[in-house]
């Protein structure tokens, strides 16, 4: 089987690179080219690398940088992920699916637009054939998935594995950020080290709307929000990645924590029916130690080697006057960022519209 030709947005930034690290001899998508601003025009990527946790083949670091070209790559690839910041993605994105390319986007640009799917491929799959409203897919294949905001991603598979098995009222959630989630250099040391940062511009806004949609369904060229509240706060800790959360929980049924736990260890969504390359085996991982999850030893977690990191750990089960309380630790460039769109493409590709 050919592979399809794929290009590379922001190869010079954080997530752009954790696009190449997933696309390295992946099985269905081959690099076609690393794009970024004219000032890295012909750089090598090993001369910029900023992932410092996996070890890239000789002959990606040694691959040169272009700059953005709209009609070379859509000339030359089927899809384009982008790990570009949203001022520019917006336009660069709309430009591309007018051209003709599958456009899988890590920015928040065109997350509420009609048509336009916040995709989690065991949240809501079928979401995915909302492209097939938007213009640019009748008029010349192309057309924009996003992947949604890395805080929103940690926590949207536990929320959806309840909400289907119990019913969820509310839902009051606490972040935990790492400093990785605000690109790359990120926060400013001096404000960083030994403190923490109760404010992400847009952060909470982003989480309440964005669970609701994706939590939601599509139907009718119409997006249906789910009914139940979010009420989120976030703050930005001294982490380089791997975001925790604290989640309180009103829930319709009272199970108990057995069955919770259950319910959310049994989970599997359609990458795992469908076996999709970077699909962690078990995608909600529940551990039992009073002091887990925490970053620096589940950030990672996710099996095959290919998922790693893509995987959500939930840990400290609890039930308390009325609610249920737990913490969810999810890598926030991987499974909340460059894997969860790779991990898209791969859904696309699977259900017939690339």
């Amino acid at each position: 089987m050919s592979k399809i030709s794929v290009a590379v947005l922001g190869a010079t930034g954080m997530i752009g690179q954790r696009f190449i690290q997933m696309l390295e001899d992946h099985p269905w998508f081959e690099i076609e080219g690393l794009y970024a601003s004219e000032r890295s025009q012909g750089k090598r990527l090993g001369d910029v690398l900023k992932v410092r946790d996996h070890e890239y083949l000789d002959e990606t670091v040694d691959r040169r940088i272009e700059t953005m070209d709209i009609k070379k790559i859509a000339a030359n690839c089927r899809i384009a992920f982008s790990g570009i910041p949203s001022d520019l993605a917006g336009p660069t994105e709309t430009e591309l699916a007018n051209a003709g390319v599958a456009v899988f986007t890590n920015a928040g640009s065109h997350r509420m637009d009609p048509h336009v799917p916040i995709v989690i491929p065991e949240v809501n799959p079928d979401q995915m054939s909302a492209v097939r409203d938007q213009p640019t897919y009748g008029e010349s294949g192309g057309y924009i998935v996003t992947n949604a905001n890395c805080s929103s991603t940690g926590i949207a598979a536990p929320l959806h594995a309840v909400n289907q098995a119990y019913g969820l009222k509310q839902v009051f959630v606490s972040t935990y950020q790492a400093l990785s989630g605000a690109g790359y250099p990120g926060v400013p040391s001096l404000d960083a080290v030994g403190n923490v940062v109760p404010f992400i511009s847009h952060e909470e806004e982003k989480m309440e709307t964005e669970l609701a949609k994706m939590l939601g369904t599509y139907s009718d060229g119409d997006f249906h929000y789910a009914p139940f509240k979010v009420i989120a706060n976030c703050a930005r800790v001294p982490v380089v990645d791997g975001h925790l959360e604290s989640l309180v929980l009103d829930i319709e049924q009272q199970p108990t924590l057995e069955e919770l736990e259950k319910c959310l260890v049994s989970f599997r969504g359609e990458p795992q029916e469908l076996n999709l390359p970077s699909a962690p085996v078990q995608p909600i991982i529940v551990r039992h130690e009073e002091n887990r999850p925490q970053p620096v030893f589940d950030a990672m977690a996710g099996r095959p080697a290919r998922a790693r990191g893509m995987a959500v750990t939930v840990g400290r089960l609890r039930q308390g006057n009325g609610y249920y309380k737990a913490f969810a630790m999810s890598h926030n460039t991987l499974r909340g960022g460059a894997g969860g769109s790779v991990l898209n493409a791969e859904l696309a590709k699977a259900k017939g519209v690339l």
